[in-house]
């Protein structure tokens, strides 16, 4: 490469940031952080900038933006700090920057992905978020800049390395199947079925957040490890995958991988099935999307399939895990239900980590929103995230109905 990658990271103090990171140090030839961002975790940003010396830092708490600020006075750096949602949107579209590393968790980060990739910028998608509340939206902007999307997600990272060869980059710069369905059958995406699979759902009302958050396998932020806990989290898989490879829900497919080593499969007309597997380390499809087209290290261990031994696979228990059914639901209805489910969900999911919704109503919460609101054409961010405020309220009512 003739000169670094220039890259903004959003969302740099959570896991998938860290991990970004891991891979920039072993390659600081290649990539040169720009920018970096978090929402209060001002602390956690003043180390990585003292390492890497952005030329900018946005924390959207405008109070932890200044303390970030006095902070780096202190330091002697020369990082501008800027606050607010505002300033993720402008730095996204920055001629200074050339990749954005999308790790925002939730709706707050389909303003930023979406500048992004309106900007023609080279995306790295960990917000799922964004294709789930606006995916035509989100699409048809990528086709018309040309922005690459390279989900860093571990299931539809695997996924694209499973079809390479089978999709393509059009001219536009998105992947295209050839032929589409004619050789691609049905798609499946890998859960470890959290930290419940095996208990009791007559128990679920008295989970804690603290067994909620306890992953099996992975290390990840809380709202997300509640998200693999209901099993919601494959369910906006489902409906990534459906806008980033263009296939109906009806070809795609949520199977149970206790041991998370297979991150997704390929079926193929001709019986074939192909399968990623690696370590479950999240630097793995990081480095792929970072070093794309070309292959770099990543520093994640090998995997040793003889010390595995064995890889179990089974369909998902509805009755168990009804938040996976809800998002194939409001997939099914298109328009703005899935933006709907999702503010539902983020709601209800921060309810039950401040305690205040036992766990086995979070799915209650989003069922009863989604049948208040009705769904209506998302043609515009304004319309997304009109959707995404109107179903909040709803949720929260919702929530409060349940805690009387």
């Amino acid at each position: 490469m003739s000169k670094p990658q220039r890259i903004a990271l959003f969302g740099a103090t959570g896991s998938i940031g860290a991990s970004t990171l891991a891979v920039v140090r072993q390659h600081r030839e290649r990539f040169l952080v720009v920018a970096l961002s978090a929402h209060r975790r001002w602390e956690a940003l003043v180390p990585l900038c003292r390492e890497f010396q952005p030329s900018v830092a946005i924390v959207t708490d405008p109070l932890a933006a200044q303390q970030l600020a006095a902070a780096l006075r202190v330091e002697g750096l020369a990082t501008a700090v800027r606050a607010g949602a505002d300033a993720l949107v402008e730095v996204a579209a920055s001629p200074e920057v050339d990749t954005v590393v999308a790790a925002i968790v939730g709706a707050a980060g389909l303003p930023s992905t979406l500048a992004a990739v309106s900007c023609g910028k080279r995306v790295l998608l960990a917000n799922k978020e964004a294709l789930v509340m606006a995916g035509q939206l989100f699409i048809d902007a990528a086709a018309e800049s040309g922005a690459p999307l390279l989900p860093i997600d571990s299931e539809h990272n695997a996924l694209l390395q499973c079809l390479i060869g089978v999709v393509d980059r059009t001219a536009s710069g998105q992947w295209s199947l050839k032929e589409g369905r004619q050789q691609v059958r049905r798609l499946y995406l890998t859960a470890s079925g959290g930290p419940f699979r095996t208990r009791d759902p007559a128990t679920f009302a008295a989970v804690t957040p603290e067994e909620a958050c306890a992953h099996p396998t992975w290390s990840m932020g809380q709202k997300i490890s509640v998200d693999s806990a209901t099993m919601m989290n494959k369910g906006l898989e489902v409906i990534e995958a459906m806008w980033l490879f263009g296939l109906p829900l009806s070809a795609i497919e949520v199977v149970i991988h206790p041991q998370s080593v297979v991150h997704a499969l390929v079926e193929y007309h001709d019986g074939s099935v192909l399968a990623h597997l690696s370590e479950p380390d999240m630097r793995i499809p990081i480095s792929h999307a970072l070093g794309w087209p070309e292959r770099i290290a990543s520093g994640a261990s090998w995997l040793s399939l003889a010390k595995r031994q064995t890889l179990t696979f089974a369909s998902p228990d509805s009755a168990r895990f009804p938040c996976l059914s809800l998002a194939m639901q409001a997939a099914e209805q298109g328009g703005s239900a899935p933006a709907v489910l999702n503010a539902a969900n983020e709601v209800a999911v921060a309810a039950f980590l401040a305690r205040r919704l036992p766990f086995n109503r979070i799915p209650s919460v989003i069922e009863e929103t989604l049948a208040a609101v009705a769904a209506q054409p998302i043609d515009s961010l304004e319309a997304a995230l009109t959707a995404d405020h109107l179903a909040r309220r709803v949720a929260a009512e919702q929530v409060r109905r349940w805690e009387a």
